[in-house]
């Protein structure tokens, strides 16, 4: 898999992608259609350009696809269901923080 942490511009073109990941390009056009969660933005000329959250899902894809034999159906299910997931685990540690703040409050009450 490819060392995604030390890519360092903040864009990246689709055919840069499609050599850093050695998929094509119009693979990474289907991939759009057929995963919700990679929408890369466009520049003024309607090129393609992906952000770190892109590559993520990128990785992520090629990952259930390629590595773990997944079918597109059960890749998008699987991308879902983590999205769902970070949820849960992003409010139970906002939950936890806000509790920290009562509890240091209770603290210097004492």
């Amino acid at each position: 898999m490819v060392d995604i942490n030390n890519l360092t511009k903040l864009y990246y073109s689709i055919g840069e992608i499609a050599d850093i990941f050695g998929v094509s390009q119009s693979q990474l056009r289907y991939w759009e259609t057929e995963f919700s969660q990679l929408k890369p933005g466009k520049n003024n000329r309607g090129e393609r350009r992906y952000t770190r959250k892109e590559i993520d899902i990128i990785q992520s894809i090629i990952l259930l696809l390629k590595d773990k034999g997944f079918t597109i159906e059960g890749a998008r299910k699987e991308l879902i269901q983590k999205k769902s997931e970070k949820k849960d685990i992003d409010t139970l540690v906002s939950r936890l923080k806000a509790i920290k703040k009562q509890l240091e409050s209770i603290n210097d009450q004492l």
